[in-house]
């Protein structure tokens, strides 16, 4: 492995915290001998152009320093390589690194276990979500969640994670349940009436909602979660749940195993890692082993 390591960092994430994430990560690298070139886009596209330009060079790393939209661009640069990937998460949600069980919100801490897990060749192997051409790490929401997600993005005001408070205040008023057609590995067809259909690679979703808190990052298969026709004020009690994963046990979800799963559904969009995909109807593959990743 060359000496030199890629930090791939978003100066904006979690309010600013990102600028400053990189320079411990920087400081625990060199210190065991390690040269540390970072990286900075004018744009998304720009820094994925700039992280895929390192892994085609060689980099002996490509650490990512921000949130799970930046986690989400780096997976893209280096999955399907031998490179492996390292996170220094400091933004709002940081899905993707508790699913591999990486500190969250402690950029000393994570620099040092990406530095060691380099020193000592500490590395592991994980699953992949794809669609199309893009892949994921953690979950591919859809139906109530991204309605939200669709109305919070469109909103100018107010800013941060309050304005999908309100958003999720303003979809639960205009609530329906969803028409979905599900098929599991091109056979298993279902057709339910829902509230949304997550399909995880990881656990959690949104800062920690572990929405598919059974997922398996290591055994080829998506845990695909399905809730069901819930009026409004069952929702109300089953939401609050989600953060310790207990709302499995309710009668109104199912949970389903697949390695390829089809959702559709009319007017709905899909969202992984926080992105927007598109439009459903979208088909998702779990890819084995497709990303190497450095820490515990």
């Amino acid at each position: 492995m060359t000496s030199q390591i890629t930090l791939f960092v978003n100066p904006t994430a979690g309010r600013g915290r990102g600028a400053h994430a990189a320079q411990p990560a920087a400081s625990a690298l060199r210190a065991r001998g390690f040269s540390v070139r970072t990286v900075i886009g004018e744009d998304a596209s720009d820094a994925l152009r700039r992280a895929r330009e390192a892994v085609d060079g060689g980099t002996g790393a490509l650490i990512a320093v921000g949130g799970d939209g930046m986690a989400s661009l780096a997976l893209q640069a280096v999955a399907g390589t031998r490179t492996p990937l390292g996170v220094i998460a400091v933004g709002t949600g940081n899905d993707f690194a508790r699913a591999l069980g990486l500190p969250v919100r402690e950029p000393a801490a994570a620099g040092e276990i990406v530095a060691e897990a380099l020193k000592g060749a500490r590395m592991r192997d994980v699953d992949l979500g794809r669609v199309g051409g893009t892949w994921f790490g953690t979950v591919l929401a859809s139906g109530f969640d991204s309605r939200v997600n669709d109305r919070g993005n469109r909103m100018r005001w107010p800013t941060g994670r309050f304005k999908y408070d309100l958003a999720m205040v303003a979809e639960l008023a205009a609530f329906k349940p969803i028409p979905y057609r599900i098929t599991l590995d091109g056979g298993d067809v279902h057709e339910v009436e829902a509230t949304l259909v997550a399909v995880g690679n990881g656990t959690s979703y949104g800062g920690g909602m572990r929405i598919c808190a059974g997922a398996d990052m290591s055994d080829g298969l998506f845990d695909v979660t399905v809730v069901g026709d819930c009026s409004r004020t069952t929702l109300l009690k089953v939401f609050p749940r989600v953060y310790k994963g207990t709302h499995l046990d309710h009668p109104k979800v199912t949970v389903h195993r697949a390695a390829m799963v089809e959702i559709a559904a009319p007017g709905i969009t899909g969202y992984a890692d926080g992105e927007p995909l598109g439009a459903l109807p979208l088909t998702a593959e779990c890819v084995p082993g497709a990303v190497r990743v450095l820490g515990p």
